[in-house]
C-alpha cells in the first residue's frame, strides 16, 4: 500500500471573516496524480493556497511526509519539496526565459546541481531551450505554461501543486500538458495535486479524483470510477 505524501485533516480557511474551506480532509498518496474538481467557487484554488502556505488555516492540520506544516514559512516548504504553480502561471514578463527558470533554483546551494536541473528542464521543454533569451511576455500561452512548470521543476519538488494548467490553452497544448504530468509521475515518482476545470482531461491522467462543493469534499474516489460511472458523473460532475 502506497504511503500518503500529503494529508489534510479538518482543514478550514478563508479570506478575513469569510470562510471558504470547511473541514476538508484529503489524502494524496506518494507518486500519484490527484485531481481536485468541482464548480467555480468550490474552494479548489483556496485549498492549494492553503496547502502551499500562502494562506494560514484557521483550523485543522496539514501533514507532508508525516510532518506538520502549520506555521512553516513558504521558503521552507520549497526546500522540503513542495512547489506551487498558481492559476495564471506567475511568469514574470520582464525577465527572460532563462532568468525565470533560475528563480526556481535560487535556494539551491549546489550550483552544479542547479545547472543540471536547468538542463533537464530545457530537455523536457525544447521550445524553452530555443527561446531562452526571449522575455516572458513574448511567449505564447502554451510556452508560458511550460515556463511556469519548468520553473517549479527546477526546484526538483516531491509534490507539485498545480492550479488550472489548461486555462486559456488550445486543446492540443492541454493534451501535451496532461501527458507530461503522467510522464513525470511514471518516470520520476513526482506526486501531483491538480486543480482543473477540464474534468475529462484531469480524470484521464489522474489516479484519484476529489470532488469539492462549497468548500467541502463531497466525494473522493479512484479516477477510473469517476470516469466510468455515469451515475456518479451526473450526480457530482454534471455530465
Amino acid at each position: 500500500m502506497t504511503a500518503d505524501l500529503l494529508t489534510a485533516e479538518a482543514l478550514a480557511c478563508g479570506y478575513g471573516p469569510v470562510p471558504v474551506l470547511h473541514g476538508v480532509d484529503l489524502r494524496v498518496p506518494t507518486g500519484t496524480i490527484t485531481a481536485v474538481i468541482g464548480a467555480n467557487g468550490a474552494g479548489k484554488t483556496t485549498l492549494l493556497r492553503t496547502l502551499s502556505g500562502m494562506l494560514r488555516p484557521s483550523a485543522g492540520r496539514i501533514l507532508f511526509d508525516g510532518q506538520d506544516l502549520r506555521g512553516t514559512p513558504v521558503e521552507q516548504l520549497v526546500r522540503r519539496g513542495v512547489a506551487h504553480v498558481p492559476e495564471g502561471r506567475g511568469v514574470i514578463g520582464e525577465l527572460t526565459v532563462a532568468e525565470n527558470l533560475r528563480l526556481g533554483a535560487l535556494w539551491r546551494r549546489d550550483r552544479r546541481d542547479a545547472a543540471r536541473a536547468l538542463d533537464e528542464v530545457y530537455q523536457l521543454f525544447e521550445p524553452l531551450a530555443r527561446r531562452r533569451r526571449h522575455l516572458g511576455h513574448q511567449l505564447s500561452g502554451g510556452e508560458r505554461q511550460m515556463l511556469a512548470l519548468g520553473r517549479a521543476l527546477v526546484a526538483r519538488p516531491r509534490l507539485l501543486l498545480l492550479d488550472e494548467p489548461s486555462l486559456g490553452l488550445a486543446p492540443r497544448v492541454v493534451a501535451q500538458t496532461m501527458a507530461l504530468l503522467r510522464r513525470l509521475r511514471d518516470d520520476t515518482g513526482l506526486t501531483v495535486l491538480l486543480v482543473e476545470q477540464n474534468v475529462r482531461s484531469a480524470l484521464a491522467v489522474a489516479d484519484q479524483g476529489i470532488v469539492m462543493s462549497l468548500g467541502r469534499v463531497v466525494l473522493a474516489a479512484p479516477a477510473e470510477r469517476l470516469r466510468d460511472d455515469a451515475d456518479l458523473r451526473h450526480a457530482y460532475l454534471g455530465f
